[in-house]
């Protein structure tokens, strides 16, 4: 594996907290790997398979998921949707030969601009400890 490997991740945050966590690292002018592409959604809820495995078709080496902390949802019991797909959803991706360990949902606030920036960075590390997927996005029903 190469010294200079980047891995592809994507993340879903909600727009309510996490993305806010998210504009607020950046405002802070705190550093995170430029390797996340962020997708901001309305909810961490309305994140669901469909959405995570056509990530990893599409090449992605990591989705994270990000959304208020349990309780807080602006749509009262998003998150708590999220939480119980997230658990289905590992499952399937070890189904279809992904990691279990490239799919990770956290809880971010729009305070906790320096959570989401170690998130980010420890997330990154992780996955590049992982290395490139194995299955070049074919395990996730497609090819690149």
């Amino acid at each position: 594996m190469a010294l200079d490997y980047q891995p592809k991740i994507v993340g879903f945050l909600c727009n309510w907290c996490s993305y806010a966590g998210a504009d607020m690292a950046g405002t802070s002018r705190l550093t995170y790997p430029p390797n996340i592409r962020i997708i901001r959604v309305p909810c961490s809820g309305r994140v669901d398979a469909t959405l995570v495995t056509k990530c990893f078709q599409q090449g992605a080496d990591a989705v994270l998921v990000a959304g208020c902390h349990p309780g807080e949802c602006h749509y009262s019991e998003g998150n708590y949707h999220a939480r119980r797909r997230f658990t289905v959803l590992r499952e399937l991706l070890s189904f279809l030969g992904i990691e279990k360990d490239r799919l990770r949902l956290e809880w971010v606030s729009a305070a906790e601009g320096k959570k989401f920036s170690q998130l980010v960075s420890e997330f990154s590390a992780e996955i590049a400890h992982l290395g490139p997927r194995k299955d070049n996005g074919k395990a996730a029903g497609g090819s690149l």
